[in-house]
């Protein structure tokens, strides 16, 4: 019987599934089935099926948060299928700030260091201390630590040699009794009052000033990797474009914002069939509804066209996509 996942993806294209499973029990997933192509969900805030998937879908629904008192920090261990923003909600009413600048980013605890979540300075990486995940093929539970992730910018061993080998079960944070505020980006440098409260709110208000609420517009939040280019590129770049953002990455690299790229490529607005390039934040693509699959992906080439014939610059998408078959990858066409 055929399940449809139209609602358990934020970009909410019509979709279905062969199999739908929801675990919120970590042993269940010892009883569970991976024979067949699978696919493991949070909250569908990065994800996107773009046509029926010939597979089974399992949801992640485990709860929980445990913290601890250590000497120089606290220990919060958060079951996968746990709320983002409501675990940064929860550290503050706490007194346990660090996580401020990573507000009102959706998605669930699990599907955070897949991804290395990131926004105003901060990356999740800062903060991992270990994850804990289950081993399909041992049927195992295993527990790494920070290094052993391999985390990168928007990258980790969950997305190289672990995936689709593993199920992350568990999260430990490692959050710092002497707080340090990072203010380096944008809004946060203005603020007078320097809270971890008035970061947070600060960041929730320039968010909801420039992202839609995918519970209320259908999106998938950032579609585009922010771009890491060499110093001597970012140098030719800066000659012809003086005002394009850019952030020191490493001694030869910087990124730079896809959001203004694909923007000042004059796509803000543009639309195909129900999907825009989003009118406050083009690095947001949007569903009015009557899209399918195929609209996307001709959207997603489009801006990777436009994008590298102004900047010769490769755009890639910071989205999951899922085809009938899995996960797969729209790449910019060799173009001259």
């Amino acid at each position: 019987m055929a399940h449809s996942v139209q609602a358990f993806h934020t970009f909410s294209l019509p979709s279905q599934c062969s199999i739908f499973t929801e675990i919120t029990e970590f042993a269940q997933l010892q009883q569970q089935s991976f024979d067949s192509p699978f696919c493991i969900l949070g909250e569908g805030s990065n994800t996107v099926f773009l046509a029926d998937y010939q597979g089974q879908v399992i949801k992640m629904a485990t709860k929980g948060i445990t913290a601890s008192v250590r000497e120089h920090d606290y220990l919060l261990e958060v079951a996968a299928g746990e709320s983002w923003h409501q675990l940064v909600i929860y550290t503050l009413e706490h007194d346990m700030p660090g996580f401020e600048n990573l507000a009102l980013i959706p998605g669930t605890v699990g599907a955070a260091p897949v991804q290395n979540i990131g926004a105003y300075g901060v990356e999740l990486a800062k903060y991992i201390e270990y994850v804990e995940y289950f081993d399909i093929a041992s049927k195992q539970f295993v527990r790494i630590n920070n290094t052993e992730c391999q985390f990168g910018y928007r990258d980790s061993i969950f997305k190289h040699s672990l995936k689709n080998k593993v199920v992350i079960t568990q999260v430990g944070f490692c959050l710092p009794k002497k707080w340090q505020p990072e203010l380096s980006y944008g809004p946060l440098k203005q603020l007078e009052d320097i809270s971890a409260k008035s970061i947070f709110k600060q960041v929730i208000k320039t968010r909801n000033s420039k992202l839609p609420n995918p519970y209320e517009l259908a999106n998938a939040g950032s579609f585009f990797k922010n771009p890491i280019i060499t110093n001597s590129q970012l140098q030719a770049l800066l000659k012809t474009h003086p005002q394009l953002p850019h952030y020191l990455y490493d001694a030869e690299h910087h990124k730079v914002a896809a959001g203004w790229l694909i923007e000042q490529a004059g796509l803000k607005g543009y639309r195909i069939a129900d999907i825009e390039v989003h009118q406050q934040q083009a690095l947001v693509l949007v569903n009015y509804g009557n899209s399918k699959g195929a609209d996307l992906i001709a959207m997603v080439q489009h801006i990777q066209k436009q994008v590298w014939q102004c900047y010769q610059i490769r755009l890639e998408h910071e989205v999951r996509l899922m085809a009938s078959d899995g996960e797969c990858h729209i790449d910019l066409e060799e173009t001259s």
